[in-house]
C-alpha cells in the first residue's frame, strides 16, 4: 500500500473509533435507568468497533517491513480497544465463560449480550463494505472484490486446537490479570494477543473471537459453515470453558492440598 492509502486506512479506523466513542457516550444515559438496554448497546458498540477496525487493519498487513509494521499496529489497536471499551466483553467466548462460572447470571442476559456482539459484528461488516464501495483507494476496491479468503491454512484438526489453545491462554490471562492495574493489564494482554497473531496468524488468523471471525469471514461461513463454526466458534468457547474449570476447580483443589501438606 502507498503512503496515501495507509493514511486513508488509518483515518477510517480513527473515524470508526470516534463514532463508537460518541455512541457509547450517548448510551451512558441508560446506565441506571435501563441497565439491560445499556448492556446490550455497550456490547454492540464494542463489537462493532473491534470488527470494523480489524477489517481495515487486515489491509495494512503487507506494509513494509513485514511483519513488524503489522504486528506493531496489532499491538497498538489491541491496547486501544482495551482502553476505550472497558465496560463490555466484546467476545462471545468470554460471555459463555461468564455464564458457566456465574450461575446467578441469567441465560437471558447471556443471550442478550451474545446477540449484541454478533449484531455489532454484522453491522461492522456492512459499515466497512459501504466505505470500501466508495472506492477512495485501490486497496478498498480490491478488498471488496475478494470473496472468501480461506484463512485456515492448515488441517481442520490443527486449526481447531490452535484456536482453542489461544482462547484458553487469553482467558487464563484475563483471570490472572484481573486484580492488576488496568493500564498494565491492557498492555500485557495486547502483547500476548500480538504474540499469538505472530505465531498463528498465518495458519488460522489467530482470531479466537466468534463474533470477529463471523464479521471478517462472513462469506467463508456461508461456503463452509460447519468447518468455520467448529474452528472459530466451538474451539474458542471450549477454550474459555476449560479456563473456568481449571480456575474454579483444579487450582483451588491444588492450593488446598498444598496448604494441608504445609500444615502437616
Amino acid at each position: 500500500m502507498a503512503t496515501y492509502e495507509t493514511c486513508v486506512s488509518l483515518l477510517v479506523m480513527a473515524g470508526t473509533a470516534a463514532l463508537t466513542a460518541g455512541c457509547r457516550q450517548l448510551v451512558c444515559q441508560f446506565r441506571y435507568r435501563k441497565p439491560t438496554l445499556y448492556s446490550f448497546l455497550m456490547e454492540l458498540s464494542g463489537s462493532f468497533q473491534i470488527c470494523a477496525c480489524t477489517h481495515e487493519l487486515r489491509l495494512l498487513a503487507d506494509l513494509p517491513p513485514k511483519p513488524q509494521i503489522a504486528l506493531a499496529l496489532t499491538y497498538v489497536f489491541t491496547a486501544f480497544h482495551g482502553w476505550s471499551l472497558p465496560d463490555s466483553n466484546n467476545n462471545p467466548a468470554s460471555s459463555f465463560q461468564l455464564l458457566s462460572r456465574n450461575r446467578a447470571w441469567r441465560r437471558r442476559a447471556w443471550r442478550l449480550q451474545t446477540s449484541a456482539q454478533f449484531i455489532g459484528a454484522l453491522l461492522a461488516n456492512i459499515y466497512i463494505k459501504s466505505i470500501w464501495r466508495l472506492g477512495v483507494i485501490p486497496a478498498h476496491s480490491r478488498a471488496l472484490g475478494e470473496s472468501c479468503s480461506y484463512p485456515i491454512q492448515t488441517t481442520l484438526a490443527s486449526a481447531f486446537l490452535l484456536e482453542l489453545l489461544f482462547s484458553f491462554l487469553v482467558h487464563l490471562a484475563l483471570l490472572k490479570f484481573e486484580s492488576m492495574n488496568h493500564e498494565r493489564k491492557i498492555h500485557l494482554l495486547a502483547l500476548l494477543i500480538t504474540t499469538f497473531v505472530y505465531e498463528g496468524g498465518h495458519l488460522t488468523g489467530a482470531i479466537f473471537n466468534p463474533a470477529l471471525a463471523f464479521s471478517l469471514h462472513l462469506s467463508c461461513f456461508l461456503e463452509k459453515f460447519w468447518n468455520y463454526t467448529l474452528v472459530y466458534w466451538v474451539a474458542p468457547c471450549i477454550g474459555s470453558i476449560l479456563v473456568a474449570v481449571v480456575w474454579d476447580e483444579v487450582i483451588p483443589h491444588t492450593r488446598s492440598q498444598f496448604n494441608i501438606q504445609e500444615s502437616l
